[in-house]
């Protein structure tokens, strides 16, 4: 059985990163000491449920777990630094820092180190999360010892209705655009100035004007959704936002 370390220290580690072309040393202490942090480790960089749902979740919510105490979020993998950089990169993860547990010590000690030979990865980690407040485990959320990747408490939502479940968490917002386009250019003043962030999909760049006229009904941009719900225009989420 997987050990849930509550009430002890995390493992100390120095783990070997890359930053700016040089190698820098970090040691757990300065991860963890003086500081709140979440840590969710994963069994590899791009591998599916990692690069589509544990990493996104909490990146996202990373401005919702600051607002409630959290000094920084890491993403732990026995991956090597080089990888875990462009992964990050790749996810476009700004708001979490991901840590290379190459060797495993990190894991090991942590007692969740595992084979995956099966799938040609060797050891690497079993999916958990836990909330360290000065370097001293609070809680910890462990996936179910079932056969696969099961993913069902170690997620950013989980975290987050342990440490507040009445935090209000950001509105999800996605709008389409082109570039060059003034109306656009305004559509995302107007939700920046209101405080919303977004993700922006760009006509040209992998996206076509069929696949707009498919999701929207539109031939016209911009054209923005908030929390699954079609806004629409620019002029539209003027009156939305009542500006």
């Amino acid at each position: 059985m997987l050990p849930n370390k509550e009430g002890q220290k995390v493992p100390d580690v120095t783990f070997h990163t890359r930053k700016n072309n040089e190698w820098v040393d970090v040691t757990s202490d300065d991860l963890f000491k003086g500081k709140t942090v979440i840590v969710f480790s994963l069994p590899g960089a791009y591998t599916p449920t990692c690069s589509s749902t544990h990493l996104p979740g909490y990146n996202e919510l990373a401005k919702t777990f600051k607002e409630n105490g959290v000094d920084d979020i890491i993403c732990m993998s026995v991956n090597d630094t080089f990888v875990m950089n462009e992964w990050a990169k790749f996810q476009e993860a700004d708001n979490v820092t991901v840590i290379p547990d190459g060797n495993g010590e990190f894991t090991k000690g942590m007692g969740m180190l595992v084979s995956k030979s099966d799938l040609g990865f060797g050891d690497r980690s079993w999916r958990y999360s836990m909330l360290v407040k000065d370097s001293v485990i609070e809680k910890m959320f462990i996936e179910p010892e079932e056969p696969g990747d099961p993913f069902k408490v170690s997620d950013a939502e989980t975290m987050l209705r342990y440490i507040n479940s009445d935090a209000v968490k950001p509105k999800l917002v996605s709008l389409f655009t082109k570039v060059g386009c003034p109306f656009c250019a305004r559509a995302k003043e107007m939700l920046k100035e209101d405080g919303y962030e977004y993700e922006e999909i760009v006509l040209g760049q992998n996206v076509t004007t069929r696949s707009l006229r498919a999701v929207t009904g539109a031939t016209t941009v911009p054209q923005v959704y908030i929390d699954g719900k079609y806004v629409g225009s620019s002029e539209e989420l003027a009156t939305f936002l009542g500006k």
